[in-house]
């Protein structure tokens, strides 16, 4: 049994959140709490297997709560938004930044039926989060690792294609707020978020970075120190002339966009100067595209098990025998200057 326990300052909300989780097979309520201060020593009492954390709220809200409990307590924390507003969203960005796991939009009761499946996708990632291994959160500090084969390997790369899925905000997010202004190549990213949300994910990571992160436009030329992110419901590619294209066709693998989709038309658009990076996800999109890469010519990085959130989509690079270099997280930055012919000091 799943033991969850529910954060929500709204009575009718909560109450809506415990009948829709109770009635799954296999999910028990462990306990309820109306704001951050009661989550915080209700995850202390209660040891629950996951917790479904609202983050607007008084007294402590969602991001503290967050951060108290994966300091103190570590538990798989799931966090909601009501609205996909950005102000609202990068509020929630904090929070997985601070160690949530996922952020999904809030259900509610007084909508009409949904036969999207967006209740199922809500209450199954929920599910899916409470096997999520997690660690006590404690001040980072950046561990110097050796870079070796990836930075002297390959010839500088003109474009860089990223893939993430569950911790991957977090860790673009360090990631990108280590590359300087003048980063002299194109960033493309795939990180599988809930619907709706990838403004405030863009917004988030524009205001951490010094580049500047947008969400991609169909036919934009793509520029040096820009970051592409690819939006809601549509693949998102590069062409021969390295203009975006994005791409309403069938789902793969179960996602639009995908980070197949991504690589391999990365792979086709610059070749051998092609270099992928996989982050922690669930899953194992992007094998497929990262085949292309391997054919052409290309280098790919992957993180490494002990930093990573969920190392599915990481394992399964390297177990299928792609992966050039593993790097623990605080390294990859470094890594990416190092393989673009920069250095921070570089920048100053």
């Amino acid at each position: 049994m799943i033991r969850v326990l529910v954060v929500e300052d709204s009575a009718t909300a909560r109450a809506f959140l415990v009948a829709l989780l109770s009635t799954e097979p296999g999910v028990v309520i462990a306990g309820e709490a109306t704001n951050g201060l009661e989550a915080v020593a209700a995850t202390k009492r209660l040891r629950p297997d996951v917790i479904l954390m609202d983050i607007n709220m008084p007294e402590m809200d969602g991001f503290e709560a967050t951060k108290w409990i994966m300091r103190e307590s570590p538990t798989p924390i799931v966090v909601m938004s009501a609205t996909t507003d950005v102000r609202d969203v990068t509020v929630s960005m904090r929070a997985l930044r601070a160690g949530a796991l996922a952020l999904l939009e809030k259900p509610s009761a007084a909508g009409p039926a949904r036969l999207d499946g967006s209740i199922f996708q809500f209450v199954s990632t929920v599910k899916a989060m409470a096997a999520v291994r997690v660690v006590r959160h404690r001040q980072e500090r950046s561990v110097p690792a050796p870079l070796v084969s990836a930075a002297q390997a390959m010839r500088e790369p003109r474009v860089i294609s990223v893939a993430a899925s569950t911790g991957g905000p977090a860790a673009l997010g360090r990631i990108l707020s280590e590359l300087p202004a003048s980063f002299p190549v194109p960033i493309l990213v795939v990180q599988h978020i809930a619907q709706g949300f990838v403004e405030g994910f863009v917004a988030w990571l524009d205001a951490m970075s010094a580049l500047s992160v947008k969400v991609a436009e169909q036919g934009e030329l793509v520029a040096p120190a820009t970051v592409y992110v690819a939006g809601d419901g549509r693949h998102m590619g590069v062409s021969d002339a390295l203009r975006i294209v994005l791409d309403g066709a069938t789902p793969i693998g179960g996602f639009r966009p995908s980070a197949s989709y991504l690589l391999e038309s990365a792979a086709a658009a610059y070749g051998e100067t092609t270099l992928a990076v996989i982050l922690t996800g669930m899953g194992h999109d992007g094998v497929e595209g990262l085949r292309a890469v391997r054919s052409a010519g290309g280098r790919i990085l992957v993180q490494d098990e002990a930093t990573s959130v969920v190392f599915g989509m990481p394992g399964s690079v390297i177990a299928a025998g792609l992966a050039d270099e593993v790097l623990p997280l605080s390294a990859i930055g470094r890594s990416l200057l190092e393989i673009c012919g920069q250095t921070r000091q570089s920048e100053g």
